[in-house]
């Protein structure tokens, strides 16, 4: 091996770009908007009886009890 094929094989480009901002904003809105449209799901589609967040309690259940059917979650 030739000291010229040496040295480019010790100096080759390795370096990480950084995301500029608008990819960080742009992946910081996909991810809370996604959180928060998973929770609503639970929410108005599972948030019943022995998966309940809550226990017994059916405040949730009666409060999303409308959009419930609308969106085709059987509930009873």
């Amino acid at each position: 091996m030739t000291s010229a094929a040496r040295q480019s094989m010790l100096t080759t480009d390795s370096t990480v770009e950084i995301p500029d901002d608008a990819t960080v904003s742009t992946a910081m809105w996909f991810t809370v908007t996604t959180v928060l449209a998973l929770l609503a799901f639970y929410f108005i589609g599972f948030d019943q009886g022995a998966v309940s967040v809550f226990g017994a309690d059916t405040h949730v259940h009666e409060f999303v009890h409308d959009a419930r059917h609308l969106l085709g979650f059987p509930c009873h």
